[in-house]
């Protein structure tokens, strides 16, 4: 397997309503990295999906939850969300996200 450069200039910013955004920014078949904007106040609705999950908090802040546990996350803070658990978030303070998944979302890739 090669390695798989992408620069953030050749990446598609994709809003997705209601104060969010997605911008894949780079994936192989094994796993996937994905940069999610959120205005304040914005949600991302809890949900569940067989892909394990790492997000990493680039600013702002979230009340973060999973498996019905909630906690507030800002800058430099993480969690790592097993697939099949239900998890969302509510952004308090406007920021980012940067989500790793693995293996790849291909449902990311068809919108």
């Amino acid at each position: 397997m090669k390695a798989a450069f992408s620069r953030h200039s050749d990446t598609i910013l994709q809003d997705l309503g209601e104060g969010t955004t997605r911008r894949v920014l780079a994936w192989n078949d094994d796993m996937m990295a994905v940069e999610v904007g959120f205005e304040a106040g914005a949600v991302g609705t809890e949900h569940s999906h067989p892909h394990t999950q790492c997000s990493y908090v680039l600013s702002g802040r979230f009340r973060y939850s999973a498996d019905g546990e909630s906690v507030e996350l800002s800058a430099g803070d993480s969690v790592v969300v097993p697939g099949g658990c239900v998890h969302g978030t509510l952004c308090i303070e406007a920021g980012k996200l940067l989500d790793i998944f693995t293996p790849v979302r291909q449902d990311f890739l068809q919108d």
